[in-house]
């Protein structure tokens, strides 16, 4: 897995206590081509590159999982919220359509 695509995680609020909820959101640099759009220059059809699943995962336990479509926007943020429940580590994954797989960490932190 690399990490070659820009991506982020937001935690708010920014600061937590253990049990609290917060929302994550996942933000991707990513074309989202469907596949039906053409080179202005060229005019040859820009093949179908897409995010086709992500996946959140905390401390190596599932939380959720999405499947994603080509009609979602380009560069996308996805968004769950979450129970905290000590600290460790947040861990989103996502797939696109043509079998590249990309992954982004983050710590967390409770306070108090």
């Amino acid at each position: 897995m690399s990490d070659k695509r820009k991506s982020l995680i937001k935690l708010k609020p920014k600061k937590f206590k253990d049990g609290d909820i917060v929302k994550v959101s996942f933000m991707v640099m990513h074309p989202m081509d469907t596949g039906m759009g053409k080179n202005k220059k060229t005019k040859k059809i820009i093949p179908a590159k897409y995010i086709n699943s992500v996946k959140f995962n905390y401390n190596g336990k599932e939380i959720t999982n999405m499947t994603v479509w080509e009609s979602v926007s380009v560069n996308p943020v996805f968004t769950i919220y979450m129970k905290i429940n000590g600290k460790g580590k947040l861990t989103v994954t996502y797939t696109d359509n043509t079998g590249e797989v990309h992954e982004k960490i983050k710590k967390i932190k409770p306070k108090g």
